[in-house]
């Protein structure tokens, strides 16, 4: 994958990060919705992702944070803090980069909670609130084992 290079509204954080691949997810949970007023579209990033600048982070719940730009509020990403085989995932806010890099919508997340009037063109995987809780469920009973 292609390295990529962003930077939040005001230009005051700047955001180097690579693709895991060639695909960007929306999340329609209140969460997300709250957060950025819309969907979160992001792509999962490779490790070793840089962002500079003043950077902030939240703890958003009991197993990621959020972080943004001090200076616009921008949305940089989305991390996996708590253990397991997802810890430090991140999550890469796709407007940070020109034409979200070129990446294809390929996946909705809590469709369930989606509002009526948002629609997306094309076809993608759709995963509703239940199904993700079901598969973190999932993903901690093997941590447990």
């Amino acid at each position: 994958m292609t390295e990529l290079n962003g930077q939040c509204m005001c230009g005051a954080v700047s955001v180097t990060a690579t693709p895991t691949r060639n695909a960007i997810g929306a999340c329609h949970c209140d969460m997300c919705r709250r957060w950025t007023s819309s969907a979160l579209m992001t792509f999962q990033a490779e490790p070793g992702y840089a962002a500079l600048g003043p950077v902030k982070t939240y703890v958003s719940s009991d197993w990621a944070e959020r972080a943004f730009c001090e200076e616009c509020g921008s949305a940089l990403w989305y991390r996996m803090t708590a253990p397991g085989p997802m810890h430090g995932q991140t999550q890469m806010a796709a407007g940070l980069f020109e034409n979200a890099g070129g990446n294809k919508l390929s996946l909705e997340l809590f469709i369930d909670k989606k509002p009526e009037g948002y629609a997306f063109a094309g076809d993608r995987k759709q995963i509703t609130e239940a199904e993700m809780m079901a598969m973190y469920a999932q993903s901690e009973e093997g941590d447990n084992q």
